[in-house]
Order: structure tokens, then C-alpha cells, then sequence
């Protein structure tokens, strides 16, 4: 009897040993996996501040005391370390893109065209574009704007007014997501230009105004322009403008990456003004 019972209590023993086994080790799964996520959330908060960083050293580019120590707004690339970690930051002029509000339907054909869209369909779409900032000028025409994207299954219909962001273009019938991706770095609605700046252009906005290159052409004379200074001195190529782009990305050791991209607006060359910059877009990750 005794031995039966001795055999019992080892049997709890042993039982009891195995849960408590399991518990730690589950417990040990847990603290590891909340480590992980704990410096994985570290390291994503560091690399999320230095690329905020790149944004602030790149307003203070544009509005540097010295002319010497201005960056460039032609798209090229700035490199800088901010307390240990890698930073690449690069300023575009909005005055260098194709303005949904201004552009001409002649430029917004040859957007869509540099992008790959076929002669016909590009221009259907400039005009698209064109209907969906114009003011209705009789409650027939703008009765007739708003069937047409219902026959196509939306349930709104043109703004007739200015485009209010740069997204609202994916609305505009006829466009889709993969010409939007690829024309998103080239449109703006701050330059306020019928047509861009080709001093600061990217490629497609480039290739938009410029009759008869071939994008091998275009990428060329970017490269050219590149290379024709390495400082924002007035008067050449890519210097100071009012309204900016900047796209800043940093990259740890370990490779946990982080990008912001803001539009600005500088406002400490007008007078009166109490900030230096307004910020009119801030969006974080590779969207653009």
C-alpha cells in the first residue's frame, strides 16, 4: 500500500515537474518574443527620427545663411550622418512638376504619354483632368460630367473646382493605380506653372515638355544638371524655390529602414512672415 502510494506521489511529482517545465518555457517564448518586438520597435523609432531629421536639414539647406551651404532642388542626392545612422535626403522643386490646377492639356497629354499611355487615351485623360478642376458653366454640362463616371459605376462625379490634394487625381476617370504610382513623383498642385520648370524637372515631367526626346535624351540632360554644381548658388541650376519636396531616408546597420516625404513651403522670404516654413504634406513609408 505504502509503495502504491509512494508510486502515486512520484507520479505527481513528476507531473507537477513537466507542467512547471512547460509554464517556463512558455514564459520564455513570451519575454522573448516581447524583446524582439521591443527592439524591433526601438529600432524603427530610431530610424523614424533620423529621417526626420534629413527633413530638417534639408529646410535649413534651402534657407542656409551662406550661399555655400545651400542644397540643390533638382532631385539629387544628399548625404549626411545623423548620430550614427546613414541619412539620404533629396529636394525637388514643385515648380519642376506638372501642376494638376495649371498645367495645359497639351502638357497633361505628354505626361500621360511619357508614362506609356497610347496618343488617344492620353488625351482623353488630359481632358478628363481638365473637366474634373473646371467650374461647371451650366447645370447641363455639369449634369453631363457627373453621368459619365456614374455610367462607369462611381458614385460621385467631378469636384469642378481645383484638385485639393495630389491623391484626389486617382478619382479622375480613366486613371488607374499603376499610372498614378508612376506619375506621382512628377505632379504637384503648389507650382501654380501651366508648365513645368525644366531647369528642375523629373524625367516624366521633362519628357512631358520637351517635343521630340526620347527618355535615354532626358535621363542625360538630368545627369548634366547633376553635375553642373554641387551647391545652391543663385541663379543655376536647382536653386532656391518657394515650394519644395523632400524625400529623406534612413537606413540602420541592421537595415530597418525609415522614409518621410514633405512638401514645404518656405516663408521666410516674405515679408511679414512669423515662420520660416509651412509644411503642406507629410506622409511616412515609400508612398508617394
Amino acid at each position: 500500500m505504502r509503495r502504491a502510494q509512494r508510486g502515486v506521489a512520484l507520479l505527481v511529482v513528476l507531473w507537477a515537474c513537466t507542467l512547471l517545465a512547460i509554464l517556463l518555457g512558455g514564459y520564455a517564448v513570451l519575454a522573448r518574443t516581447e524583446g524582439m518586438q521591443a527592439r524591433y520597435q526601438f529600432q524603427q523609432t530610431q530610424a523614424h527620427y533620423a529621417a526626420e531629421a534629413g527633413v530638417m536639414r534639408a529646410i535649413y539647406a534651402l534657407q542656409a545663411p551662406r550661399q555655400e551651404d545651400h542644397w540643390l532642388t533638382d532631385g539629387r542626392s544628399y548625404a549626411f550622418d545623423f548620430d550614427g545612422t546613414p541619412v539620404s535626403v533629396s529636394i525637388t522643386s514643385e515648380s519642376g512638376k506638372v501642376d494638376l490646377n495649371a498645367a495645359t492639356p497639351v502638357v497633361l497629354t505628354g505626361l500621360f504619354r511619357a508614362a506609356g499611355v497610347d496618343p488617344t487615351h492620353a488625351a482623353t485623360l488630359a481632358q478628363a483632368v481638365v473637366d474634373w478642376r473646371s467650374f461647371g458653366v451650366t447645370p447641363d454640362q455639369t449634369a453631363q460630367k457627373k453621368a459619365a463616371y456614374q455610367a462607369a459605376g462611381r458614385d460621385y462625379g467631378p469636384r469642378n473646382g481645383p484638385f485639393a490634394t495630389v491623391e484626389e487625381l486617382q478619382m479622375v476617370l480613366g486613371m488607374t493605380p499603376d499610372l498614378y504610382t508612376q506619375i506621382a513623383p512628377a505632379i504637384t498642385i503648389w507650382s501654380g506653372r501651366s508648365s513645368p520648370d525644366p531647369a528642375t524637372a523629373p524625367l516624366l515631367a521633362l519628357l512631358a515638355t520637351t517635343p521630340g526626346i526620347d527618355p535615354q535624351q532626358a535621363s542625360q540632360l538630368i545627369a548634366n544638371r547633376y553635375a553642373s554644381s554641387t551647391t545652391g548658388i543663385a541663379g543655376l541650376v536647382g536653386g532656391p524655390s518657394v515650394t519644395d519636396s523632400i524625400r529623406s531616408e534612413a537606413v540602420l546597420a541592421d537595415g530597418t529602414r525609415a522614409v518621410m516625404h514633405a512638401t514645404v513651403r518656405l516663408q521666410g522670404i516674405r515679408p511679414g512672415s512669423q515662420q520660416p516654413f509651412a509644411v503642406l504634406r507629410w506622409q511616412e513609408g515609400d508612398g508617394e
